[in-house]
């Protein structure tokens, strides 16, 4: 390169006359001017107005809901795409961290316990937890419920009774009580 004026670009010229060109606007097909155009449709004696793109997807739902293949495949796209389009519209779902509660239970009596299937508590202080291990009535219910009904001497609805929190709540299965 010499340092002269024998360069590649005059000077007081600009080595791009015409600009930097410009952007090229989409190219609008007459199909596109077709599917944008309004028409007007009735409906159960109601008069809607709708573009016709919107005409031909309520002719392919009806021609699908009258068995025609060709018209629940294309239906089917046109559900996939919504969808695809909703997702991106949504933000994403983020999952909470999970907890994980860990009980040792030594017996079976902590481990109903801590099921909040059975209550140890004393029937003069509710707020003492001691003596005797209750059911809860809901867990008493459940297992008077179960299928294969069978009949309890009165010794058995006796233990039944005491085992549980409330008794006098238990609905008794028809014919259970001998």
């Amino acid at each position: 390169m010499s340092q002269g004026g024998d360069t590649r670009f005059q000077k007081g010229r600009s080595g791009n006359p015409n600009g930097r060109p410009r952007k090229q606007k989409p190219a609008t097909s007459a199909f596109d001017v077709v599917l944008d155009q309004v028409l007007t449709v009735t409906q159960n004696g109601i008069e809607r107005e709708l573009t016709v793109d919107e005409a031909l997807q309520l002719q392919t739902y009806q021609a699908a809901l009258k068995g025609s293949r060709l018209a629940v495949r294309a239906v089917l796209r046109m559900i996939e795409k919504r969808e695809v389009a909703l997702a991106k519209l949504r933000p994403p779902h983020h999952t909470p961290p999970a907890f994980e509660i860990e009980h040792e239970a030594d017996n079976a009596e902590d481990a109903m316990g801590i099921l909040g299937i059975s209550d140890i508590r004393s029937h003069t202080d509710p707020n003492k937890h001691y003596g005797p291990v209750k059911l809860q009535t809901w867990a008493t219910q459940a297992a008077l419920s179960r299928p294969g009904r069978r009949q309890y001497t009165d010794k058995q609805v006796d233990d039944i009774k005491w085992s549980t929190l409330e008794p006098e709540r238990l609905n008794w299965p028809r014919g259970a009580r001998g």
